[in-house]
C-alpha cells in the first residue's frame, strides 16, 4: 500500500505539467479607421439579416434556406460529431473500468485431465464409466488508468476543443454565406426580370419601327435598306430576350438548390427598383473584424489546434505511467473435490516509453511545429483578406451610388433623344439611322442601369458579409429570425414578365 501511495502522489504532482507551448492569440495591429470610410463604432453588420433585407418574399426564401440547406445541415452534423469527440477525449483522463467473466467445464474418461494441447495431470483416478470432471468459474472487475504525466491527454482535449470551436465558426460562416448567396441570387433574378421587361418593351418598339418602315417602303418613301436594318435590330433584340429568359430559369434553379429543393419556380416580391437601400452604411471599427468574422475565428481555432498538437507530439517522447488493478472471484471443482469460491486481487504499475523510435517521434514534433507555422500564416492571410474584402465592398457601395445617378440622367436624356428622332423620322426630316442609333443607345443604357442597380444591392450584401454579418450567435439568429409563415408581403408579389 505504501508503494501505491507514493506512485499516486508522484502522479498528482507530475500531472500539473503539460508539454508544449500554451496557445496565445496572435496580436494583429489594426488601424483606427477604414481607408474609404470615417471611423465609427456603429456598423451595418450589427443588424440582423431580416432588418437589412426588407423584401418579404426574400425573407421567406432565406428562412427556407436556413432550415433546408444541405450545406448547413452538414455543418450542424460536423458540430455534433466534434461535440461527441470532445466528450470522448475528456474520458481519457478518467480510469477505464471493465469486467470479465467465464466458465469452463471438462470431462475425461481416461482418468486424466488434459491441460492445454499437450500436458496432462496423471494419477487422478476415477471411475472409467464416469471419468474425471473439471469445472472452473471466474469473474473479475478491472481498472486501468493512464496517468497524464506530461499533459498529452490534456493537450489532446485542447486540440479537440479547438476543432469543435472551429466547426462552430464554420457553421456561422455557412449561415452568413447562405444569407448572402440567397440575397444576391434573388437580386440577380429581379435584375433579369427587369431586363426582360425592358427588352420586351424595346422589341415592341422595333416591331412598330418595322411595321412603319414597311408601310413607307410600300409608298416609296424609304429604301429596302431601311426596312432590313429595322428587321435586323428586331431579330437581335428577340435573340437577347431568349438569352435572358434562359438565364431566369437557371437563376431560379440556383436559388432552389440553395433552398434545398429541386428546381422550381421562385416567388417574387418587390421589383429591383423598389428595393430599399440604407442611405448611410457605417462599417464600424476595423478591430471589430477580429471578433466578428467567422473565417478569422475559425482560422484562429485551427491555429490553437495545431499549437496543442505540438504538446501532444512532445509528450509522446516521454514514458507513460499506467496503473491497473483487478478484483474478482473464482471457484474450481474437480470431480468430487471443490475449491472455492475464493477472491482474487491484483495491482500493477508500469512505465513504458520509446527507445528506437524516439528520433522519429522527434521529427513528429517538427511536423506539428511546421503545421503551427502554416496555421499562423493562414490566420494572418485570413485577416488581410478580410480587410481587403471590406475595403472592396466599401468602394463598390460608394461608387455604384454615383454611377447609378449618372446613368439615370443618361437614360432620361436618351429617352428624350429617341422621342425627337422618332418624330423627325416620321416627318421625313431624319433618316432611319438617327432612330436606330437613339433606340439602340437607350436600350443599352437601360440594361446598364439595371445592372448597376443590381450591383448596388449586391454590394450592400457583400459589405454585410465582409463585416461578419452581426454579433448574434447561431442559436440567437435562428431563434430571432421571423418565421416564413409570419412574414407578410407589403405588396402583392409580382410574377416575372
Amino acid at each position: 500500500m505504501y508503494v501505491w501511495h507514493v506512485l499516486l502522489s508522484c502522479a498528482l504532482v507530475l500531472t500539473a505539467c503539460k508539454m508544449g507551448p500554451d496557445y496565445e492569440r496572435p496580436v494583429e495591429p489594426t488601424k483606427e479607421g477604414w481607408r474609404l470610410a470615417p471611423t465609427t463604432s456603429e456598423s451595418i453588420a450589427n443588424l440582423p439579416w431580416w432588418e437589412l433585407l426588407e423584401d418579404p418574399e426574400l425573407q421567406k426564401l432565406v428562412n427556407v434556406a436556413l432550415k433546408e440547406n444541405l450545406d448547413l445541415r452538414m455543418a450542424a452534423a460536423n458540430i455534433e460529431q466534434f461535440q461527441a469527440q470532445l466528450v470522448i477525449s475528456k474520458w481519457d483522463l478518467a480510469p477505464s473500468v471493465g469486467y470479465k467473466a467465464g466458465a469452463f467445464w471438462y470431462r475425461n474418461t481416461n482418468n486424466a485431465i488434459n491441460i492445454g494441447d499437450s500436458g496432462i495431470i496423471p494419477g487422478l483416478e476415477g471411475d472409467s464409466s464416469t471419468g474425471v470432471n473439471f469445472a472452473n468459474e471466474r469473474a473479475k472487475v478491472g481498472l486501468k488508468w493512464e496517468i497524464d504525466l506530461w499533459g498529452k491527454i490534456r493537450r489532446s482535449i485542447e486540440a479537440t476543443r479547438a476543432n469543435l470551436l472551429s466547426k462552430v465558426e464554420n457553421q456561422r460562416a455557412v449561415i452568413i454565406g447562405l444569407v448572402s448567396d440567397v440575397a444576391q441570387a434573388y437580386f440577380d433574378l429581379r435584375s433579369l426580370d427587369l431586363q426582360i421587361e425592358i427588352t420586351k418593351s424595346t422589341l415592341k418598339a422595333w416591331e412598330d419601327s418595322v411595321r412603319l418602315s414597311e408601310l413607307r417602303f410600300n409608298h416609296g418613301d424609304v429604301s429596302k435598306l431601311d426596312v432590313d436594318r429595322f428587321r435586323a435590330e428586331r431579330a437581335g433584340t428577340a435573340a437577347q430576350l431568349a438569352v435572358l429568359e434562359r438565364d431566369v430559369v437557371k437563376k431560379e434553379n440556383q436559388i432552389s438548390l440553395l433552398l434545398g429543393n429541386r428546381p422550381t419556380k421562385i416567388s417574387r416580391g418587390r421589383a429591383l427598383t423598389n428595393q430599399p437601400i440604407p442611405p448611410e452604411i457605417p462599417p464600424g471599427l476595423p478591430s471589430d473584424l477580429l471578433e466578428r468574422r467567422p473565417d478569422i475565428l475559425e482560422a484562429e481555432q485551427v491555429l490553437a489546434n495545431a499549437t496543442a498538437n505540438v504538446g501532444v507530439a512532445q509528450a509522446r517522447r516521454f514514458p507513460e505511467l499506467n496503473l491497473t488493478s483487478a478484483i474478482g472471484g473464482a471457484s474450481i471443482q474437480l470431480s468430487s473435490l471443490s475449491l472455492g469460491p475464493f477472491a482474487t486481487m491484483s495491482a500493477t504499475g508500469f512505465l513504458s516509453g520509446p527507445l528506437l523510435n524516439a528520433t522519429a517521434l522527434g521529427y513528429q514534433v517538427d511536423v506539428f511545429e511546421a503545421r503551427t507555422k502554416a496555421a499562423l500564416a493562414q490566420y494572418d492571410k485570413t485577416v488581410l483578406t478580410a480587410f481587403k474584402e471590406v475595403e472592396d465592398a466599401l468602394i463598390t457601395v460608394q461608387k455604384t451610388k454615383s454611377q447609378r445617378k449618372a446613368q439615370e440622367d443618361q437614360v432620361a436624356a436618351l429617352k428624350d433623344a429617341l422621342r425627337l428622332a422618332d418624330l423627325r423620322y416620321q416627318g421625313g426630316r431624319a433618316s432611319y439611322l438617327d432612330v436606330l442609333t437613339a433606340q439602340r443607345a437607350l436600350f443599352d443604357a437601360e440594361l446598364a442601369l439595371v445592372d448597376t442597380r443590381r450591383t448596388q444591392m449586391n454590394s450592400v450584401v457583400q459589405l454585410y458579409k465582409a463585416l461578419g454579418g452581426g454579433w448574434e450567435s447561431v442559436e440567437e439568429q435562428m431563434l430571432a429570425a421571423p418565421d416564413a409563415s409570419d412574414v407578410e408581403a407589403s405588396e402583392t408579389p409580382s410574377e416575372p414578365s
